[in-house]
């Protein structure tokens, strides 16, 4: 021990040193090697969340994700209207219900959401009295409407004063069956099989055009047999015998032709005719011929009583109120209701099933192919106080 003691005073070195030098050396060592533990531990982290983003659907947008439920349907209805292959329409999950498909007994299967709402665009725009009905969707085969046409009664009261028994109002249930409105459009086998042909486009376009004309009569005129109940079949009166279940008018005071020395006359009276509060909401119907000789109208100062729309789309106007030109209204003529004005978002009530069925019929126009479309819907007038008629008579 001295030996080794002397050696170490003669070297000049201490024992503590060496231990330190060591301890420093292992410290450094380990940190190295802690810091490339990190190093491939984040590696990994990153390399997993890369995966799960590729990999895990729920991360999608909400928007995507319905995208993606929608398309197949398209393909699938497509696919369908081209050749007539169904097997990717029976497939689609029933429990879907934008795209659950028919069965045979309902006639088709259902049109794309993308389709249908082309469809439904036109027939929105299309000038109807579907622009300014009340338009209700139903699921059921009929519809109805309870409509209170009078007044409940009221009075004054105060605290000592016996209470009279005020009177009970009449309500009216009317019921608005559905019925089937069709359509059936041909194309060439060869046109289908044109990839480059959008037959979604062009079999929307077809339907809306037979949908928007058979609707615009039947809102107007039809008679309700296996149709919607127009406005113009209910019985027309004078204002001043109009009872509920008909439609009051208010006549020219000429057969056939508006009065001859103050034309307008009509018009007014007409306007004022309806209620208050019917008035705020209310427009004129009427056809081109129609509205072709009431724009050349004018009060007693020579101002136009007819004025055309500021901006585009925006209707015409008469005496401040809105024009609906609807071509199926009559002509004027000896004893025509040829332009009805009121409210017809209270008086007038359109129902339909909001959904749409085509069937491929390749069998019975060779070489053409035939699709039926189908659809279900009625209408009737909901409040008869909310509709008036301008009647081309004496009285």
């Amino acid at each position: 021990m001295q030996t080794n003691e002397k050696k170490s005073r003669q070297t000049g070195e201490m024992p503590g040193v060496e231990v330190k030098a060591a301890m420093q050396g292992f410290l450094s060592e380990f940190s190295a090697f802690r810091d490339e533990i990190k190093s491939k531990l984040k590696e990994q982290e990153d390399r997993l969340n890369m995966y799960d983003r590729k990999s895990i659907p729920a991360s999608r947008p909400i928007l995507s994700a319905v995208a993606e439920v929608e398309v197949p349907h398209k393909k699938a209805f497509s696919a369908y209207l081209r050749s007539g292959d169904d097997d990717a329409l029976r497939g689609l999950p029933v429990e879907e219900k934008a795209l659950s498909t028919a069965v045979s007994a309902d006639g088709g299967y259902l049109v794309d959401p993308q389709t249908a709402e082309q469809i439904s665009g036109v027939l929105r725009g299309a000038s109807s009295i579907r622009a300014i009905a009340n338009v209700v969707q139903v699921e059921s085969t009929a519809f109805d409407v309870l409509v209170d046409h009078t007044d409940i009664d009221a009075g004054w009261a105060n605290e000592t004063a016996t209470q009279v028994e005020t009177g009970t109002p009449q309500v009216d249930r009317i019921s608005i069956p559905l019925h089937e409105l069709s359509a059936l459009p041909k194309a060439s086998q060869r046109l289908l099989d044109d990839t480059a042909f959008d037959v979604e486009g062009w079999l929307a376009s077809r339907i809306a055009d037979k949908f928007a004309r058979s609707e615009g009569v039947a809102f107007i005129s039809g008679d309700g047999v296996d149709k919607p109940t127009g406005f113009l079949t209910y019985p027309a009166v004078a204002e001043g015998s109009w009872s509920w279940g008909n439609l009051g008018y208010v006549a020219t005071g000429n057969a056939g032709d508006f009065n001859g020395t103050e034309p307008a006359d009509s018009i007014v009276d007409l306007v004022y005719s309806l209620g208050a509060r019917y008035r705020a909401n209310a427009s004129f119907v009427m056809n081109s011929k129609t509205a072709g000789a009431v724009r050349k109208m004018k009060d007693a100062d020579g101002r136009f009583l007819w004025s055309d729309g500021l901006a585009a789309g925006e209707p015409a106007r008469l005496m401040g109120y809105p024009v609906l030109i609807a071509e199926d209204m009559p002509d004027i003529a000896p004893d025509a209701t040829a332009i009805a004005f009121g409210d017809f978002a209270a008086g007038y009530t359109i129902a339909e099933r909001p959904d749409l069925r085509i069937l491929r019929d390749p069998f019975s126009a060779k070489p053409h192919v035939l699709f039926y479309a189908t659809k279900r819907i009625g209408g009737d007038v909901s409040d008869f106080a909310a509709i008036k008629l301008l009647k081309f008579s004496l009285t």
